[in-house]
């Protein structure tokens, strides 16, 4: 099983554990059947490392629209824009010198809060578009998949998350080239109501 294969089993069998170890048992109440439903929008910033060859870090920005269902579930859209940093020794075979790859992220979700209304665990699906360095992978769109868990505030927003990049192209450990790029990084955003 490859490293990547593991961090993102590793990832989703803690969030199935969170998520099934808090379930309880649904209160119908006035507060709960009146929850104000309504829209928030984030600004976020990530960091990250590449589980992958020839990538290393990983940074970005982005823009998240969420749709508050209710008091502890949402629905969201995000985009932004996301850098894969080689180091100049690394690159893929045929290159003189590593390229960076930038991509464009289009996300969907589903967040639920799991602990004080505050703690969360989301997962996200969607594309991922190359537009600088495109020559370093064969297709210039992949899938991507995305899960996460995360604390939030009236206004901040700080979550760990796994990005895999299903069709862009990596560097096996035997120097072959393969697919799948993935990444570990953290978010940090600030949201408020709209």
């Amino acid at each position: 099983m490859t490293i990547s294969r593991k961090v993102t089993t590793g990832i989703l069998a803690a969030a199935a554990f969170i998520f099934t170890a808090t379930t309880q048992a649904q209160e119908t109440t006035n507060a709960a059947t009146n929850y104000d439903q309504g829209f928030r929008l984030g600004v976020g910033l990530n960091a990250g490392y590449s589980t992958n060859d020839p990538y290393k870090l990983a940074l970005g920005a982005d823009v998240r629209g969420q749709y508050d269902l209710s008091k502890r579930y949402s629905l969201t859209l995000t985009t932004g824009y996301t850098n894969l940093f080689q180091s100049k020794a690394d690159g893929f075979p045929g290159q003189t010198e590593g390229k960076d790859l930038g991509l464009i992220p289009a996300k969907a979700g589903f967040k639920a809060f799991i602990w004080d209304d505050q703690f969360y665990v989301m997962g996200e699906a969607g594309a991922a578009f190359a537009v600088s360095n495109v020559d370093n992978t064969r297709d210039k769109t992949s899938l991507l998949l995305s899960p996460s868990i995360g604390y939030a505030t009236k206004y901040i927003d700080v979550s760990l998350n796994y990005t895999h990049y299903n069709h862009f192209d990596r560097i096996n450990n035997n120097g072959s080239l393969g697919r799948g790029v993935g990444q570990v990084g953290v978010r940090v955003a600030y949201g408020f109501k709209l």
